[in-house]
């Protein structure tokens, strides 16, 4: 089965099995989303749903937040990984937001990574799930399944990202990158399946007899 042939597969198989893509982030509007995923790093998104909601309650919005002291911020999150850094980061976020794009979230790549705290795969997730701009976000999880999958040789993220926008079509990337985090948490998980185990690792390499070893991010 060639590449292209593969991808199909996924997408068809992931379309059956997830015709519907909710966000696993709660959020409410592109500011809490920002936020959510920001805190979401090195963290599992039930965790991070746990503590935004009273973190939401006490700053809604940009003006909201940016009057909450850091140690404020911190008390809310501090169950989550990095919530020192998160929360210095989380405040200073909200202040450009008012200072730089009236308090709105700005809908560029260029100017969501200028954001503190903010990289290109939490920016790509915005974009993509906020303002319906067509993104492939790639965390850790996307990275090693695209190994396992045949779908990218997982130099890097950044490589598996070029790899996957060239492999399906634009109008898929924003509810399949989605669709393989669900999958990779429900069969694919990083002890659950080597490439050998779950239904598509089969299904695509049926005849693969030995563990796949990822790249790691």
């Amino acid at each position: 089965m060639r590449k292209k042939e593969r991808a199909q597969l996924v997408l068809e198989r992931l379309n059956e099995r997830y015709p519907e893509t909710p966000v696993p982030l709660d959020h409410i509007d592109p500011f809490t989303l920002l936020i959510a995923v920001l805190l979401s790093a090195q963290c599992t998104d039930k965790k991070v749903n746990e503590v935004t909601p009273a973190l939401f309650a006490a700053g809604p919005n940009p003006a909201a937040m940016a009057q909450l002291e850091e140690g404020e911020i911190l008390e809310h999150i501090r169950q989550l990984g990095l919530a020192k850094t998160k929360a210095k980061n989380v405040r200073r976020l909200a202040q450009l937001l008012l200072h730089r794009h009236n308090g709105e979230v700005p809908q560029s790549f260029e100017a969501l990574e200028a954001l503190p705290g903010v990289g290109h795969k939490t920016a790509s997730v915005v974009m993509s799930q906020a303002f319906g701009v067509p993104a492939f976000p790639v965390d850790t999880h996307i990275h090693r399944l695209a190994q396992r999958w045949g779908l990218s040789s997982g130099e890097n993220v950044q490589q598996t990202e070029r790899d996957l926008k060239g492999l399906f079509p634009r109008d898929s990337w924003n509810r399949l990158h989605l669709q393989i985090i669900f999958y990779g948490r429900e069969f694919c998980t990083a002890r659950g399946c080597d490439g050998r185990t779950c239904p598509l690792c089969q299904e695509l390499y049926p005849n693969r007899r030995k563990p796949v070893v990822t790249r790691k991010a």
